[in-house]
């Protein structure tokens, strides 16, 4: 019978909100080479990722990852590399099936809608094909024997491809827990305080204060310009009866050159 703790592992697997990095319809795609592995050599394929999912701790190991009654009663404790190749051997389905399990488990990933259908078409057309070939073996029609060697065929492939499949989602998965494919998302920067024009200029920012710009008042009036706005110059410069200059500069409207100039005794 099937234990209580396995129902209600069946019964939380329901919930997962984590998906599997790619889908079966993509595995191809993810990575072509491991899923053509993955079809000629299906066994050797699920031991090594058996062996991974356990990280390479076979201490670990319990036949068909503890999902089946026979789990712990199989010798495993003495010779787990052993009884690992026996299993994937003589019962690969369920070695690929309780890895899958494994993965799910620990990464609480859900299987989607698209890939429960394809492992549901996968068993409907197989247990199919069984019926067949028993009815053929029952009646003895030529014509249903024909029909059930070709039904057979068809979920053969159909078991390989979608086998392979999944074998390659799961290595594709260890490679994400792994790291494999760079490292991980950099997480959102906290945010960071923003200088506004309603308030204080932030001393922690890095940047100088504000310096004053050239415009009007400047340079401020404290250094001898006139204020603007003001009136100054409107008689021309320098203002008409002025003291100034008085070093030299000829008053406006007087003789150019002055009497006297120039001095006596110069020499031309």
């Amino acid at each position: 019978m099937v234990s209580q703790d396995y129902v209600q592992k069946m019964e939380a697997r329901q919930n997962f909100r984590n998906l599997w990095h790619t889908d079966l319809l993509h595995t191809i795609q993810g990575d072509t080479p491991y899923c053509c592995f993955s079809l000629f050599c299906g066994p050797c394929v699920s031991y090594m990722l058996r062996k991974r999912a356990l990280y390479n701790d076979m201490s670990r190991y319990v036949c068909c990852a503890g999902y089946m009654p026979c789990s712990g009663r199989c010798g495993e404790r003495r010779c787990p590399e052993f009884c690992l190749a026996t299993e994937v051997f003589l019962c690969f389905g369920n070695s690929v099936a309780s890895t899958r399990f494994m993965l799910q488990d620990e990464f609480n990933i859900q299987t989607t809608q698209c890939d429960n259908c394809i492992i549901g078409f996968m068993l409907c057309l197989n247990q199919l094909a069984c019926i067949f070939s028993i009815v053929a073996m029952i009646v003895g029609s030529q014509e249903i024997q024909e029909a059930s060697q070709l039904l057979n065929c068809l979920s053969d492939m159909v078991y390989c491809t979608v086998c392979a499949c999944m074998q390659t989602q799961h290595k594709i998965e260890m490679d994400k827990r792994d790291g494999k494919f760079g490292p991980q998302p950099m997480a959102v920067p906290p945010v960071q305080q923003m200088s506004r024009i309603d308030q204080p200029y932030p001393s922690t920012v890095g940047y100088p204060p504000p310096q004053p710009q050239p415009g009007y008042g400047y340079p401020p009036p404290s250094q001898g310009y006139p204020p603007a706005g003001s009136a100054y110059p409107q008689q021309g410069y320098p203002p008409v009866g002025s003291a100034y200059p008085q070093q030299g500069y000829t008053p406006a409207g007087s003789a150019y050159p002055p009497p006297g100039y120039p001095p006596a005794g110069y020499q031309k």
